[in-house]
């Protein structure tokens, strides 16, 4: 079997108050490094990087502002490529207990200069200084276009009862890692049925704030106007800084437009099941993202 010639892990620079860093110690290598991993096949990057936290010290993390890909080589004539995010601790952040094991014997918070000392790699460093600067919380408002529908031509009743199809059920149920990864805790979403089916295994996965996803009619193709769409994300933003959450928005693609005018940023033109996360800080994107 030929093996690829690039590896691709994932992985998160958590920060905590104090300007700390979180840092773990590789007994096989005997290094110093963020924790991070291999993703496993068909697992999407985000949650990669928060499974392997868990792994690797027990916290629970969410993802903040993304940070720049390393590649760097490996055994073989491979590329070991790399995606990071900045994160914070859901819950207890004392490592005090750790368990050490054979891959990972000690996990240790440590102050930015002596993380900067203290890490091996020259690329760990370059990304801790990139990280610095974009280490202060921020709350996901992830805008996601529903996933794939049953077409038009092909349904006789009323539009907004349209469906997902089945491939439009197996995005919806691939949504609910990649938004979990961002602590999403808030979901509104338009009240027709393709919007309201994509994410609904979230929201019954995760046991979101309220119980239901908020379905608002102005999100719909049919009664969408530019004043409804802004109440509707001013609404939302407002929310998440107030409850310090993440939160999902999901609707058609002749809506988005409306929604990311809102918000400030380019349209990126979402394939059906993708998302833009748009990083809030007080109220204002400080970073974007998007997500097949």
């Amino acid at each position: 079997m030929v093996q690829p010639r690039e590896v691709f892990s994932a992985g998160v620079v958590v920060f905590r108050p104090g300007r700390q860093v979180l840092l773990v110690h590789r007994a096989r290598y005997d290094d110093w490094s963020f924790p991070k991993g291999k993703l496993d096949p068909g697992e999407h990057r985000t949650a990669a990087a928060v499974r392997e936290v868990e792994e690797e010290t027990g916290l629970r993390v969410r993802l903040g502002v993304p940070l720049g890909r390393q590649r760097y080589p490996i055994a073989g004539g491979r590329t070991k490529v790399v995606d990071y995010w900045c994160g914070r601790v859901l819950g207890d952040d004392d490592v005090s207990s750790y368990e050490r094991n054979e891959e990972i014997d000690d996990v240790a918070w440590c102050g930015i200069d002596e993380a900067l000392d203290r890490l091996t790699y020259p690329f760990d460093r370059d990304t801790l200084r990139e990280a610095t600067p974009k280490r202060q919380r921020t709350e996901a408002l992830v805008v996601l276009r529903h996933a794939l529908s049953r077409p038009r031509k092909t349904w006789h009743e009323v539009d907004t009862a349209r469906p997902l199809t089945d491939e439009g059920r197996h995005q919806a149920a691939a949504l609910v890692p990649l938004l979990a990864a961002y602590d999403v805790r808030e979901v509104v979403s338009s009240s027709a049925t393709r919007c309201v089916e994509t994410v609904a295994p979230y929201a019954a996965a995760r046991g979101v704030i309220g119980g239901d996803p908020w379905l608002l009619d102005a999100l719909t193709e049919e009664e969408a106007t530019a004043e409804g769409v802004a109440r509707a994300v001013d609404d939302l933003v407002s929310l998440v800084g107030e409850r310090r959450v993440g939160a999902v928005l999901c609707t058609h693609r002749p809506v988005l437009p409306l929604v990311f005018d809102r918000l400030g940023v380019p349209d990126p033109r979402l394939a059906k099941g993708a998302m833009l996360v748009a990083h809030l800080r007080h109220g204002r994107v400080v970073a974007t993202e998007e997500l097949p």
